[in-house]
């Protein structure tokens, strides 16, 4: 069953695509803001929200608890650092989850999106002053 869009939900979608990156809510509405792209912030986060379970978009929510938003093309892999919140994205040649993924897809009888797989840490910069903080 294919669901329609408000108009509200393409232009969130259009600025979401045209970006190709992640972007967070706030971050989004400024981004409208300057397309002259009248809508409110609770507009935008409800536009997120509905993209989201149609899986036209995906969600990741980072270290710091904000929840950053970009279009649901590509499963994401990332390593995030627990001190200072820096997530950086893991650049893999093939995904060991995909056939898991398959698997539960076929077995749960689930229409799976996307996934994210994310290890958590502490990136170089902080072990170096964690390091210096002991000695």
């Amino acid at each position: 069953m294919k669901v329609r869009r408000t108009r509200s939900q393409d232009k969130v979608l259009q600025i979401v695509k045209q970006l190709n990156q992640e972007i967070s809510a706030q971050a989004l509405y400024v981004e409208l803001r300057q397309a002259n792209v009248p809508l409110g912030l609770a507009t935008v986060y409800r536009a997120l929200e509905a993209l989201k379970l149609v899986g036209a978009i995906q969600a990741r929510v980072v270290g710091n608890g904000e929840t950053l938003y970009s279009q649901a093309k590509a499963d994401r892999h990332h390593l995030t650092c627990l001190q200072c919140g820096v997530s950086l994205p893991i650049n893999q040649a093939e995904c060991p989850v995909h056939a898991l993924e398959e698997h539960l897809s076929q077995s749960a009888s689930f229409e799976i999106y996307y996934h994210t797989l994310e290890f958590f840490g502490l990136c170089s910069s902080c072990q170096l002053q964690q390091t210096s903080v002991e000695t």
